[in-house]
């Protein structure tokens, strides 16, 4: 089995994972943020879709302009990495077309890795990123960093008063 294809498993299995959670959500209660918590799940779905293009894609190949049709430069920002979950549904998307983005992203890298050169995996990234220094290490940690979010969707699901999920 090859590297790529390998990473490209797991993040199919993050993604799978993710939308078991989500599935058991209701969109609109995706802005409900509990006293004890500092996220919702809104911010969570943006922010992984912002985090897998900018780490499957980006990262690997750069920005092209045709990607301002996948993800908006509004979108990035809303959702960035230095972004925090604001309360007021206004500030965002809605649910849907959240929802819809993080689809769309999703199926755009998983198209785009499939005819990604192997040969290229260990080549620096595009952009520096603090845990990638490759391109294959960007790839991996797109679902490594799926999996740590999800697991922020799940204790969501338990504030709500959700039972666990295994």
């Amino acid at each position: 089995m090859s590297r790529l294809h390998d990473a490209v498993e797991q993040i199919v299995f993050a993604r799978t994972y993710t939308l078991g959670l989500l599935g058991t959500i209701d969109p609109a209660g995706w802005f409900r943020t509990p006293a004890e918590g500092v996220t919702h799940v809104a911010w969570q779905v943006g922010h992984l879709a912002m985090a897998q293009y900018r780490l499957g894609m980006e990262r690997l190949r750069g920005p092209r302009p045709e990607d301002f049709d996948l993800i908006s430069p509004a979108f990035l920002k809303a959702f960035g990495r230095d972004s925090v979950a604001a309360p007021d549904p206004a500030a965002y998307p809605p649910p849907a077309e959240i929802r819809e983005t993080f689809d769309r992203v999703h199926d755009r890298l998983l198209a785009e890795l499939a005819a990604f050169p192997e040969s290229d995996l260990g080549s620096p990234s595009v952009t520096p990123h603090k845990f990638c220094k490759t391109k294959i290490e960007c790839v991996r940690w797109c679902s490594a960093h799926e999996m740590l979010h999800a697991g922020q969707i799940g204790l969501l699901r338990r504030l709500y008063g959700q039972n666990p999920m295994w």
